[in-house]
């Protein structure tokens, strides 16, 4: 089956608008981008819509991060430094298709000497925060992307700094943009958008085996793989026939069941025939900014099963798209997945009506509107 025609195949996009301002657009990412990551992929489709709406669109990957890297550290990023240039392996050619006029840089760090001068410069992740904050007036008027919460690597005083920082802030989720305002920051809110011509539904919802059911395995803690793969154990235990397809970019899990497989890294054609083949996705987070697999999995018709976390709520309303239980709480998410396995009209319903209510998510909505925040007078 083609692709539903959308549009994000409209030619009015890849034309330039004479009538919007051009500008010299600076993405900062945290890092190579070869290994998928939701937060790359955001930041990398903001800049192929751009750069298809006229705007010079740059992206800078660092082999260093941090601001306080210190001579070990430096060393370190040297050699990753070197390597990566030599070989041109920073890219993510292998899992994203960077528009040909979107220029991708391989720097030393985030310095300012390696940043281009431009219009707007816009970070992406806590530590790119850190060094768009001190640059000068040249590298454009600074926005922060933020994408999440970042305190999983201990360092909150740092993260929660950022948010204090002069720079104009984006979030992508309601929770986010709320949190942004019990601290007295300002901010626009712009949901992540979806592309429907690389995730849609091939296969009728009716036809597939309600015991089928996939997830996104991560060897993050917050990503709750742990409590998913608890949960379905207890599925299991009631129900043999359970058929489980793991996914991710981390190797196989230890110990992994004779009921369930594991596909690393798959590329996107792949991954939407997985989406496509299963009744149920399974979401077990305890923490998302706003997370991509579900929502692809609902543009492909599967019924959700999530925790009830600020990250899916952007989608994910309790028995209406999705069936919602407490973060942590493996037993209480078993039973969800129980019960959509053995309601088909429950089933039924919410895949049909998540697989529509995420229709509204596309990426020409979001970069309308985050062009109209970069152009803005106010800005």
């Amino acid at each position: 089956m083609f692709p539903p025609s959308t549009t994000a195949s409209n030619p009015e996009e890849t034309t330039i608008c004479n009538s919007a301002k051009r500008l010299k657009i600076t993405f900062l990412l945290p890092g190579a981008g070869h290994t998928p990551v939701g937060g790359f992929k955001v930041a990398y489709e903001y800049a192929n819509h751009l750069s298809r709406r006229g705007h010079q669109v740059t992206v800078v990957h660092p082999a260093s991060l941090r601001v306080d890297g210190g001579t070990r550290n430096r060393a370190r990023s040297t050699f990753r430094y070197l390597y990566r240039k030599g070989n041109n392996s920073y890219k993510p050619d292998s899992w994203f298709q960077i528009d040909p006029a979107v220029r991708l840089l391989w720097v030393p760090s985030l310095s300012e000497q390696n940043i281009p001068d431009g219009e707007v410069v816009i970070a992406t992740a806590w530590q790119t925060a850190e060094w768009a904050a001190k640059y000068p007036d040249a590298k454009g008027r600074r926005f922060y992307l933020v994408q999440q919460l970042e305190t999983w690597h201990g360092e909150e005083d740092r993260v929660y700094a950022t948010w204090k920082a002069p720079l104009k802030k984006i979030v992508i989720s309601e929770w986010l943009r709320d949190l942004a305002h019990t601290w007295g920051e300002e901010c626009w809110y712009i949901p992540n958008g979806l592309d429907f011509q690389k995730f849609w539904l091939t296969n009728p919802v009716e036809k597939r085996d309600p015991h089928s059911v996939m997830m996104l395995y991560h060897s993050a803690a917050d990503k709750g793989s742990a409590d998913g793969l608890k949960a379905l154990s207890l599925v299991h235990g009631q129900e043999s026939s359970l058929r489980v397809t793991l996914f991710g970019t981390p190797k196989i899990p230890d110990h992994l069941p004779d009921w369930a497989q594991y596909h690393r890294q798959p590329k996107q054609e792949a991954l939407r025939d997985l989406y496509n083949r299963h009744a149920i996705f399974v979401t077990p987070s305890w923490t998302e900014g706003w997370a991509l697999p579900p929502a692809e999995a609902m543009t492909c018709g599967a019924a959700l099963a999530a925790t009830d976390i600020g990250g899916h709520h952007g989608y994910a309303i309790h028995e209406r798209t999705a069936m919602l239980s407490p973060a942590k709480s493996p037993e209480l998410l078993a039973q969800n997945i129980l019960r959509l396995m053995r309601d088909d009209s429950l089933r039924l319903t919410l895949a049909k009506s998540g697989h529509d209510y995420v229709q509204q998510f596309t990426w020409e909505r979001s970069v309308q509107q985050m062009e109209e925040v970069i152009l803005s007078d106010d800005s």
